[in-house]
C-alpha cells in the first residue's frame, strides 16, 4: 500500500491517492522507505502541484507544512532541489527549465512560515542556498543557451531589417514622374504591400531590441524567473510575425506584377505560405 501511495504521488495521479486515503486515511502520513519523505514532501520534490494541494486540503494546514526529512530539509529546501530529469525533458531550453524551477520555488515559498525561509538544514544551508547550489550548472547552461539564441536571432533580425528597408523604397510599379508618388498608390494590393512591409520592419526592429536586452543582461538567478524568458518569448514571437509579414509582402508584390496571371500567382502564394504554416 505504501509503495502504491508514493508511486501515485510521483506520477501525480490524484485519483489513486484519493482512493487509497479513502480506504485508509492514515496513509496520508506514511513515509517513503526509499528517501524517508512523507507524502507532501514527495509531492514537492516531484513537482506535483495537484498532489500537494490535495494533501493540504485534507490534513491540518500547519501539520502538513512543518514536516522535515532526516537531513533537516523542510519543504522549501526540497523545492530548492533540481527537478528530476524526466520532468525537465518536455521543457525545451535550459532557460525555460530554470524558469520552471524558480516558479515552483516561489510557489512553495508562499505557503511556508516565514521562519522556514531562513531555516538551515544539517549542512547549514538555507533553502535559497540549496537552490543556488543545485541549479548552478543549469544556470550556466541556461546562460549559454540564451546567448547562442540571441546571437543567431540578432543576425537574422539585422538581415531582415536591411532587406525590408531597401524594399520599402523600391516600390513595385515605380513612381509617378510628375508628383513623385507611387504609380500604384490606390491599388489594394499595393496598400497590402506597404502595410505588411511596415509590420515586417517594426517586428524585426523589436526582435533585435529584445535580443540586445538579453545580451546586456546580468544573467542573475532571478532574471530567469521573468525578465529573460519574457524577452525571449517576445523576440521569438516578433521573429514569427516578421517572417509571416515577409510572406504577405512577397505575395502582394506577386499580385501586383502578375495580376493577370492568377493561375500562376495562387500556387506560388500557397507554396510561399508553407514555411509559416509548418512553423505554426
Amino acid at each position: 500500500m505504501v509503495e502504491a501511495t508514493f508511486l501515485a504521488v510521483k506520477r501525480g495521479i490524484v485519483e489513486i491517492l484519493f482512493e487509497i486515503t479513502k480506504a485508509n486515511p492514515d496513509m496520508i502520513w506514511s513515509i517513503d522507505p526509499v528517501d524517508f519523505r512523507d507524502v507532501l514532501m514527495s509531492a514537492i520534490a516531484y513537482r506535483q502541484g495537484k498532489i500537494a494541494s490535495f494533501v493540504c486540503g485534507i490534513v491540518a494546514w500547519k501539520d502538513a507544512i512543518i514536516s522535515s526529512d532526516d537531513d533537516g530539509n523542510n519543504l522549501l529546501h526540497i523545492a530548492g532541489k533540481l527537478t528530476p530529469d524526466f520532468q525537465l525533458a518536455h521543457i525545451s531550453g535550459a532557460a525555460l527549465q530554470m524558469q520552471r524551477d524558480l516558479q515552483w520555488f516561489k510557489e512553495v515559498k508562499g505557503i511556508v512560515p516565514q521562519c522556514y525561509k531562513e531555516y538551515k538544514n544539517v549542512d547549514g544551508e538555507t533553502p535559497a542556498q540549496v537552490f543556488t547550489r543545485e541549479h548552478k550548472s543549469l544556470q550556466k547552461e541556461a546562460e549559454e543557451w540564451m546567448k547562442k539564441t540571441e546571437e543567431s536571432s540578432t543576425v537574422v533580425g539585422v538581415l531582415i531589417i536591411t532587406i525590408m528597408f531597401a524594399v520599402a523604397f523600391t516600390v513595385p510599379g515605380g513612381n509617378n514622374q510628375d508628383a513623385g508618388f507611387p504609380a500604384l498608390l490606390h491599388e489594394k494590393s499595393f496598400m497590402v504591400f506597404i502595410v505588411s512591409d511596415a509590420i515586417f520592419l517594426f517586428a524585426a526592429s523589436t526582435l533585435v531590441l529584445m535580443f540586445l536586452g538579453i545580451l546586456t543582461s546580468r544573467y542573475d538567478e532571478k532574471d530567469f524567473l521573468k525578465s529573460l524568458p519574457t524577452k525571449l518569448i517576445i523576440g521569438i514571437s516578433t521573429l514569427f510575425v516578421s517572417i509571416a509579414a515577409m510572406m504577405v509582402t512577397f505575395s502582394a508584390v506577386l499580385l501586383i506584377m502578375l495580376q493577370r496571371r492568377m493561375w500562376l500567382v495562387i500556387p506560388i502564394i500557397l507554396f510561399g505560405s508553407e514555411p509559416v504554416t509548418l512553423f505554426v
